[in-house]
């Protein structure tokens, strides 16, 4: 099959975009909100504001073809992907939590900034917090939690619900782990992203599978 070479989208045809946003996958919404990788100078590039307005334009379509009350939103403004990074994730976060609060949409799933060492730990320097405040909805908080950590972050008010991504790959029966205190199966980084072979996605053992061999 032929394929065209990729092109920047023109302003124009911006608007067709968002109304056929059900086949939009994630990373162009990032690229237009990240100062790093969005070199536009039309309304779509350049300030916050206009970095951003892409995204929420697709927000307000999904929010009146099905309804606030079926729509979150995955927020990471703190990663970097493909070159795909912020000068200031804070502002960034904390602007999309206010910005999406008009269209009452159900839940934001913020992704935790990553950790970097500090006097010979890991420690996380930024906080979720800001954008927490900001949010008027459910608030997910997500990466690099383990059992002890989530209830901490709900106990101490820093989320509504945390979100666990690896663990769960690599625990079908998570939650009973976190009840029982049980050991947890150590997940294989090298199998997250492999069509073939399928491996690391229904092949990590459950507890009981353990406990019996």
């Amino acid at each position: 099959m032929d394929w065209s070479p990729p092109r920047r989208l023109r302003t124009d045809e911006i608007p067709a975009t968002v109304n056929n946003s059900g086949w939009l996958p994630e990373m162009p919404l990032k690229r237009f909100m990240k100062d790093q990788v969005n070199d536009r100078t039309d309304k779509y590039g350049g300030s916050l504001e206009n970095r951003c307005r892409f995204p929420l334009e697709i927000v307000e379509a999904v929010v009146n073809e099905i309804g606030a009350d079926k729509v979150g939103m995955r927020l990471s403004s703190y990663a970097s992907y493909m070159e795909a990074s912020e000068s200031n994730p804070e502002a960034l976060g904390v602007y999309m939590a206010n910005a999406v609060n008009k269209f009452g949409i159900l839940y934001l799933h913020v992704i935790e900034p990553p950790m970097i060492k500090i006097n010979d730990k890991y420690e996380t320097p930024h906080s979720l917090l800001p954008m927490r405040s900001a949010f008027k909805g459910t608030f997910i908080a997500a990466g690099g939690s383990n059992g002890d950590d989530g209830n901490k972050a709900m106990a101490d008010n820093y989320s509504d619900l945390v979100a666990f991504g690896w663990l769960f790959l690599a625990n079908p029966d998570l939650p009973r782990r976190f009840q029982l205190n049980a050991p947890l199966n150590k997940y294989n980084r090298d199998t997250f992203y492999i069509p073939d072979p399928v491996l690391g996605y229904t092949d990590y053992p459950f507890l009981e599978d353990i406990n019996s061999s």
